[in-house]
């Protein structure tokens, strides 16, 4: 498979801590590079920059990455910590948590 194929759903830390969650066809490096160049001054990361990738995860299918860019993005910040460091087993609990 190609890397301009499908999408990619990634999650950057913000130089304030935060976590910004985004999709792209392009290339992740290459995306983070422009959100460190800061190339939207209207962007959650222009003001927030430095960011640094902490997890990537391609899709074969576009709009399948964009449903769990919108899934991640209402998650909390726990639920996104345990996605980024591999703790899929905590996930279900941390999701009951939010009830």
């Amino acid at each position: 498979m190609r890397d301009h194929d499908g999408c990619w759903l990634y999650i950057v830390k913000c130089s304030d801590g935060s976590f910004y969650t985004g999709t792209t066809r392009a290339d992740v490096a290459t995306r983070v590079g422009q959100h460190n160049a800061g190339l939207h001054s209207d962007s959650y990361t222009f003001t927030r920059r430095p960011v640094s990738l902490v997890f990537a995860e391609h899709f074969p299918n576009i709009l399948d990455a964009i449903t769990m860019e919108r899934r991640v993005k209402g998650w909390s910040r726990r639920k996104k910590q345990a996605m980024i460091d591999g703790r899929w087993d905590e996930l279900l609990e941390l999701a009951k948590r939010q009830q």
